[in-house]
């Protein structure tokens, strides 16, 4: 599914040092990144690693604390007119209104284009067709699954032909088999129209179908390149060890095994061409300090534990404990008052 866009072209999408602060907290620390034309590029990071504020400033919502960042050559701060007349944009939040029909959605959308007359009609039953919508055109969207609710939004973010396509989470809540036909969707888009498409995603296996990553955290771009150039660059195999204690275990490891140990996340990793082989001489040596081992090729989850020295999954639930605590924070100064 993966391929390579031309790196010479100038870049569809290019972000530049660009900062962003919310009072004190930095959301945004000098992110710099190009997304080729024609390309399906992902922004892969836990919650609160800066995701969607980046999304916000590339769709003109947010102006970046510093930096710049262009779409098309427009300036998203200083020319976001034209910056939006070329983007299309789909929020993690649906924006349809339920209550109306497919093609009814779709015409309000136009409108905010200006478009209007025969030629709004024409386009808006062109897109709907497009994505296999014909028969749903006077279709009340609250009686519509999931998926095609996702495919009704991409059908009113495409009605002006954007040359770039933002879309902020697009699997939210959609179950699998919905999952795969946006994605035979996106592919197409990009194979026939050479539509930019750049995502944010927090899910591995949405990552992995992208031509091309950022992986951010805590507002700072950690690793970028190809699904496959990331995991590339962690070796062959991956072994992670549950043991008393990793600090003790890995010089030993270093010593006797000969081969590449560190402490990640509390557990002692080593990164070896033939996991496997490796795995034997441990097993042999460190019996009875190994509580529990894992084998396997790297993931990009393993890609992100190595640069950040945290799994995906401690900083989603830190990210959602957090904002529980802030929710309830709130909530006692509401009743407070």
């Amino acid at each position: 599914m993966q391929r390579d866009a031309s790196p010479s072209a100038a870049p569809s999408i290019e972000i530049v040092d660009v900062a962003h602060r919310y009072g004190d907290r930095e959301a945004l620390r000098g992110i710099s990144i190009g997304v080729r034309r024609g390309e399906i590029f992902g922004f892969l990071g836990p919650n609160g690693s800066g995701k969607s504020t980046l999304f916000k400033i590339l769709s003109t919502l947010l102006a970046p604390t510093s930096g710049t960042a262009r779409i098309e050559g427009a300036d998203v701060t200083n020319d976001a007119a034209a910056v939006r007349a070329r983007i299309g944009m789909t929020f993690q939040s649906p924006s349809l209104d339920i209550k109306l029909s497919c093609a009814e959605n779709l015409v309000h959308r136009g409108h905010l284009y200006g478009m209007s007359g025969a030629d709004l009609r024409e386009r808006v039953t062109q897109s709907l067709e497009r994505f296999g919508l014909a028969a749903r055109h006077d279709a009340k969207v609250e009686t519509l699954s999931g998926g095609l609710r996702r495919r009704v939004e991409l059908a009113a973010t495409l009605l002006h032909e954007p040359r770039v396509l933002l879309l902020d989470e697009p699997a939210t809540g959609l179950d699998p088999t919905a999952r795969a036909e946006m994605w035979e969707h996106l592919v197409r888009l990009r194979d026939e129209s050479d539509v930019t498409v750049a995502l944010t995603t927090h899910l591995m296996e949405e990552a992995d179908r992208c031509d091309r990553l950022a992986i951010l955290d805590e507002g700072t771009l950690v690793a970028s390149g190809t699904p496959d150039e990331l995991r590339a660059g962690l070796g062959g195999d991956v072994i992670d060890i549950d043991t008393r204690d990793p600090d003790a275990l890995v010089p030993r490891l270093r010593e006797k095994l000969g081969v590449d140990a560190s402490v990640v996340a509390g557990r002692a990793r080593i990164e070896n061409a033939d996991g496997r082989a490796v795995l034997g001489e441990l097993l042999r040596e460190f019996e009875s300090d190994v509580e529990a081992v894992r084998v396997g090729k790297p993931t990009l989850g393993d890609v992100f534990l190595a640069r950040t020295g945290r799994s995906f999954r401690d900083v989603d639930e830190a990210a959602r404990r957090a904002k529980e605590e802030a929710a309830g924070r709130r909530s006692r100064r509401k009743r407070r008052a």
